[in-house]
Parts: structure tokens; sequence; C-alpha cells
């Protein structure tokens, strides 16, 4: 005998209801419950997953207003750089230019992860936002390598620089980057986003090491200041460049998200009553922001399926904050090889 048509009751709408004699597959894209209940254990454990998403459109307003700023910017310390024979400046001047490149990136990412999804992307367009973190980490790595390489042919011998022009433009790109940076801060919600924010980060920093190398090279007469702060910048830039690019792998190939344990989620499911056994469990992120969760639960003889289904999404969002499942009911008895002969109708 079969099971009546399953009830969302807030959570959800199946796809397919379950029967005893067939392939049971219950699929449901959770909606936000009516009465949303109280921050749960995942949400006090990692409060940056809750905050209030900026809209796109804030977004792409916020990456055109720092592209003009640091575009204007990197013509300028360019110039200064190479009037002032200093590489410090023309390193971060460098950097700023892969900034540039990779806001124009990110905002054509941002614009393509908006687009709905269809029946050749099913899940949409949010890995572009990926490809666009990982082009990003690997252009910072290239740009810290070649500022390695100059800094090191000017250890042996250090040449003269204009300390003053260094100082003056050093000051115009700390505030630039200050800006920059506050323009940008609240919106690295992923990874297309973070990759641009450690950039910004990165001439911040460079900012910085340009100032203390006119500072040592003007009054401790230390030319050799400029290419140890471009080697150190190249050192800080790469180290995080190489964190973005693992991340945006690790998303890329379909990892568990960092702050979810499969197999915790695969414990507590098996620990709902009713629930014999739990297999086939994947976890994977579509674009960072969204966790999505497929799932086999074996069902006992006595439990109904529809108030299985309604536990199992329940735990899933309320402890674990995972919103979009797939979850497949399958009796004790059933049978994957059986189910997918011909003729079997149930």
């Amino acid at each position: 005998m079969g099971i009546r048509p399953l009830e969302s009751r807030g959570y959800g709408t199946p796809l397919c209801a379950w029967n005893v004699r067939t392939l049971e597959s219950v699929s449901s894209k959770l909606d936000s419950p009516k009465n949303p209940k109280p921050a749960h254990n995942w949400r006090r454990r990692f409060p940056f997953l809750t905050h209030a998403h900026l809209p796109a459109r804030n977004l792409s307003r916020r990456l055109t207003a720092v592209l003009a700023l640091t575009a204007v910017f990197t013509v300028v310390e360019a110039v200064g750089g190479w009037l002032a024979n200093s590489l410090a400046l023309l390193a971060d001047a460098g950097h700023m230019l892969g900034d540039n490149i990779a806001l124009v990136i990110a905002l054509v990412a941002a614009w393509s992860a908006k687009r709905p999804p269809d029946p050749t992307r099913t899940y949409g367009y949010q890995r572009a936002e990926i490809l666009a973190a990982l082009f990003n980490g690997v252009a910072l790595i290239i740009i810290a390598f070649y500022v390695s390489a100059e800094a090191w042919k000017r250890f042996s011998d250090p040449p003269e620089v204009q300390w003053q022009s260094m100082l003056v433009i050093g000051v115009a790109g700390l505030l630039v980057n200050v800006v920059a940076a506050g323009v940008l801060h609240g919106s690295q919600h992923n990874l297309n986003m973070r990759g641009v924010y450690l950039h910004v980060l990165g001439d911040l920093l460079g900012s910085i090491g340009v100032l203390i190398a006119a500072v040592c090279a003007g009054f401790g007469g230390w030319a050799i200041a400029d290419p140890i702060a471009s080697a150190v910048l190249a050192l800080i830039i790469v180290y995080g460049a190489i964190r973005l690019v693992f991340q945006a792998v690790h998303v890329l190939m379909e990892g568990t998200p960092s702050h979810l344990d499969a197999t915790e989620v695969q414990t507590r499911l098996a620990e709902l009553p009713g629930v014999a056994g739990v297999h086939d469990l994947h976890l994977w992120t579509l674009g960072g922001s969204q966790t999505v969760l497929t799932a086999h639960l074996v069902c006992d003889h006595n439990e109904a399926p529809n108030r299985l289904l309604r536990s199992a999404t329940r735990l899933l969002d309320t402890r674990f904050g995972i919103t979009h499942t797939t979850l497949q009911i399958e009796p004790p008895d059933y049978n994957i090889v059986e189910s997918v002969e011909p003729g079997r109708d149930g």
C-alpha cells in the first residue's frame, strides 16, 4: 500500500512521493520556515555565515568605484616609480595593475553569476565567480615572482632612489587603498569578492612597505631598503594568493565546505528516529555560499517516510545550515539492481 503524497508544511515541496514497491526518491529544496527559529549551533559557531549579503547591484557599484579609484592611481604610481627609480613603487604599481584586471574579471563574474539556471547549466552560473577567484590567485602569484626576481637583482647593487617622491606617492597610495578597502569591507562573502579584497589588502601593505623604504632610504641612507620592501611584499602576496587558489580548487573539485564535517552530518542523520542507515552522502558548494547535500536514507518498516523526510531536512537546516537537499528514502529491503530491471513498474 502506498503512502499519501508528501506535504511541504513550510519546509519545501517534494518532487515525488515515496512508494513502498518502487524506487523511493524524495527531493526537496527547503524554503525558510514562516516562523524562523532562534540561532542554532552552526550559527553560533560560524557567525560569518549568517550575515546579510549585500545585493548584487550594490556589489557591482562598489567594484566599479574601486576600479575607477585604483586605475587612476596605478598610472600615477607607475609614472612616479619610473621617475623616482624605485622598484618598490613599480612593484606596487604592477600589483595594482593586476588588481584592476582582477576587478574587471570580478565584475564580469558577478554579472554572470546572476544569470538564472537554464537547461544547459541547471545549477546556474555561480561557478563563474570561483573561476575568477582562481584566475586572480594565479595572477597574484605570477606578479609576486616577478617582483621577487627584480628585487634579487637589486640586492647586490641597490640604485639611488628619490625618497621624497616615494614618500609622497606612498602616503597617497596608503590613503587610496584605505578608501578602497573600506568600500569593499563586508562584501567578501564569496571567493570572488574575497580575491578582490585580498588584492586591495596587498596594495595596502605595499603602500606601507613603500613608506618604510622611503624613510629608510631618506633618513638612514639605506638604499637596500627598497628591494627588501619589495621582497617582503612579494612574500605576503604569494602567501595569500596560494590560499585563495587552494580554496578555489577545493570548490571546483566538489570538496566539502570547510565549515562542515561530512562524517558528523552522516552521524547525525543516522541518529534520527526511524533511520536504519545512511549512505552515498555528498556535500559540496556551488559558489562558496550555497551548500548542497544529497544522501540516501534507509527507513525502518515502521517509520512514515514523509515524517522522516521532515525530520532530516529540519536537522540539516537548523544544525548545519544546509537548505538545498536531495534525499532518497529507501526501505530496508530495497535493491537498486532489481529496481532498474526492464518492465518493472512497482
